[in-house]
């Protein structure tokens, strides 16, 4: 099973992703794919070529092409819906505002919105005669009110004749005449709503205590249906019908609104019961995924990789669309009106077509912000907000609108109080945050010292070299080209040296490029099967990495020698040890790289080898014409040649800056003393002896203690022999 279907996502989205030559996901696809694809809210960052794009595409596809096939296959949603909630006592997702969020089983409600008023009601009413009752709890803070209405109330409880709230500011209102009643109320607290049909009477209870009668229904609404209603800013509250215990005792000749006859009960008749027919229609430009981005050209890159996603997606095939400037708004038109399910666009394109008619959000499953950041910074929150607005909070099939966030940094202030607002208790996903080193992992730097250690000048059996010296005078061995050949031959001495001290018998070893991994493979080849390694690297197919993965997962292989790029994502369970042969050119990557060992409180060593002179590497960049295949010109790139000179001390200095700590250093006997774990250390293992970690404490301070509780004893004596005294 390949490693994307591991986390749930379709077969034919792992072949595609394989073509595009993704083998493993990377840290932030393994963190976002299953929140998403579990329904939640996530708040995402980043660095550019972290994979952020495929972490909510690969997802939004999967889901999007489930619920077309929902609608394609025949399957009566709305029917099943129909049953579902009409048997039961539920707030009604029908008869609901837009920012009205309802729970799937009906019995609780949530609306974000701060500065307006968005409420709901039952899916049934009572009627004719008797008592009914219900109850209702805050369970979030915020601005409720709740009680009683009929069908043809507004949904803003108590604004007009036909609805009778009671508010947490201790407010009872109808027909907008607020006046005081009762006590205020909030978090944690349950209102029971109680309703005398033989006496036309409204009330109250706070927590089990009767607040008196607060209305006296009209003679006009006498044939009129009540039901439960609610209406909420920026709150949440959840219900009880009586199918469950009620917090709270009521009197006797009062009877659950869930326990009525059908004599006195009335189904809502609400858009869902109009609807009783054998299928949704969804209109053709109704898309269920919007996608934003703060440029037509991240929107263009984010359609191409839907299109390359989606490849083997077919029966029901998902139709995506690019919307942004400069391309015809009228074939645009054209495309929507044929029927689309994901758009990816631009704001300015995107609300012309919105307002125009053109565009509709009645269906829309998921809302993305890519580079929030850069959207707000653009002023762009009035229209989000505004689309946000226009946006079902649950769906036609019952599903929540799900929002992600995607930001270069998530505590951006404008991000995060867009996420307050909009967002539904998300997760976030920061790889973006300060970069420290686990303290399961042991990480040094072996310095490689061509200048003292001259063995590399009469070395027969040596690594084979990148070729970046061929032209060069490395007779004189204390040339700058020589030393620099030295510190390649000695790199590969130096890590059989630690292989072989430290007994390693699975490991991953990062190279900075291709043919360096190609060289460590034929030196270790050249060795023996005792160091048995493959390749990881961009020239490999994606079947021969998939099968290197695969054999150093299985131990039939010690050791996988791989590039960066090769390697993000990758995850080894209890791996020992990690060897740097050349440090990152990026400094972040330091930390990436060393990660791969210290994970599931496994201790874990990590070795750098660090070249104490410059080293001549190649460089290859858009002037190269083969770039990189079979180079051959070794000239610096400052006379138009494709190779640099590498200063690996300075990339030590930075990413020790960056981290704000000193890497211990060892010598070149590769002798790394262990006692900073404070107990023995097995390398994969969990640390152990964990009976003698604080003995030497304990020892340390037992006079101490003794000491101490002598005084203690002292003390106490005499403030007995003072109390006795007086």
């Amino acid at each position: 099973m390949a490693a994307f279907e591991e986390m749930g996502v379709l077969p034919e989205i792992g072949k595609a992703v394989e073509e595009i030559d993704w083998l493993l996901p990377t840290d932030v696809q393994a963190e976002a794919i299953p929140l998403i694809l579990g329904g939640g809210d996530v708040l995402m960052a980043a660095e550019t070529g972290s994979g952020k794009t495929g972490a909510f595409c690969i997802p939004i596809i999967q889901i999007v092409w489930e619920t077309i096939k929902q609608y394609t296959s025949g399957q009566n949603i709305t029917s099943v819906k129909t049953i579902n909630i009409l048997d039961t006592w539920k707030l009604n997702l029908w008869d609901r505002s837009n920012s009205t969020a309802i729970t799937p089983d009906g019995l609780r409600c949530q609306s974000r919105e701060q500065k307006e008023w968005h409420g709901c009601r039952a899916t049934n009413g009572v009627k004719n005669s008797g008592k009914f009752y219900f109850e209702a709890t805050v369970t979030d803070e915020g601005l409720c009110r709740v009680g009683w209405s009929t069908f043809q109330a507004s949904l803003d409880l108590g604004t007009d004749k036909f609805g009778f709230g009671f508010g947490g500011t201790g407010r009872k209102s109808n027909n907008k005449q607020f006046d005081l009643y009762g006590e205020t109320f909030g978090l944690h607290d349950t209102i029971g709503c109680w309703l005398d049909l033989d006496v036309m009477i409204i009330g109250f209870s706070k927590n089990g205590t009767y607040l008196g009668d607060a209305f006296q229904i009209p003679p006009s609404l006498k044939n009129s249906s009540f039901y439960p209603a609610v209406v909420l800013k920026n709150a949440e509250m959840s219900f009880n019908f009586g199918d469950s215990n009620f917090k709270y005792d009521f009197p006797k000749d009062f009877t659950a609104v869930s326990k009525a006859s059908k004599n006195n009960t009335e189904i809502s008749q609400n858009k869902l019961s109009k609807q009783n027919s054998s299928q949704i229609k969804r209109p053709n430009n109704a898309p269920f995924a919007i996608i934003i981005e703060p440029s037509r050209e991240l929107a263009e890159q984010t359609c191409n990789q839907i299109k390359k996603i989606k490849k083997f997606i077919i029966n029901p095939n998902v139709k995506d669309l690019l919307v942004v400037g400069g391309i015809s708004v009228k074939e645009q038109i054209s495309s929507l009106s044929s029927g689309v399910d994901i758009v990816v666009g631009t704001p300015g394109r995107l609300e012309d077509l919105i307002s125009g008619g053109h565009l509709s959000l009645a269906y829309c499953r998921f809302f993305i912000l890519d580079e929030a950041d850069g959207l707000l910074k653009q002023r762009y929150t009035p229209l989000i907000e505004n689309m946000h607005r226009q946006m079902p909070k649950i769906t036609h099939d019952g599903k929540r609108l799900q929002m992600i966030v995607c930001s270069a940094t998530l505590h951006d202030f404008e991000v995060k109080k867009l996420a307050s607002k909009l967002m539904h208790f998300p997760t976030w996903v920061d790889l973006k945050g300060e970069d420290t080193v686990p303290e399961t992992v042991h990480h040094v730097v072996v310095t490689i010292d061509p200048q003292k250690d001259i063995s590399w000048t009469n070395c027969s059996n040596h690594i084979p070299t990148d070729g970046v010296h061929n032209r060069d005078n490395i007779k004189a061995i204390n040339t700058s080209e020589a030393l620099s050949h030295g510190v390649k031959i000695l790199k590969g001495t130096y890590c059989i040296k630690a292989i072989n001290k430290y007994k390693m018998d699975k490991a991953i070893i990062f190279c900075r490029t291709k043919l360096d991994c190609d060289n460590l493979e034929k030196y270790f080849n050249q060795l023996g099967s005792c160091y048995s390694c493959c390749t990881l690297h961009g020239s490999k197919n994606v079947n021969d990495r998939k099968a290197n993965l695969d054999r150093f997962k299985s131990g039939d292989i010690k050791f996988l020698i791989c590039t960066d790029v090769a390697a993000r994502g990758i995850d080894v369970n209890h791996l020992p040890f990690m060897i740097n042969m050349t440090l990152p050119d990026e400094k972040t990557n330091y930390v990436h790289r060393i990660g791969r060992v210290g994970r599931a409180e496994r201790m874990g060593l990590a070795i750098s080898f660090v070249s104490s002179v410059p080293e001549k590497v190649w460089y290859h960049g858009e002037w190269c014409p083969s770039r990189g295949q079979r180079c051959s010109n070794t000239n610096l790139t400052s006379n138009k040649g494709c190779c640099i000179w590498y200063s690996e001390h300075q990339y030590l200095a930075d990413i020790e800056d960056h981290l704000n700590i000193t890497i211990q250093q060892v010598g070149p006997d590769i002798d790394i003393p262990i006692n900073e774990f404070d107990g023995k250390v097995v390398y994969g293992q969990k640390k152990s002896n964990n009976e003698t970690l604080y003995k030497n404490h304990y020892d340390q301070l037992l006079s101490t203690i003794c000491h101490l509780t002598q005084l203690e004893n002292k003390a106490q004596l005499m403030y007995l022999q003072h109390f006795l005294n007086t």
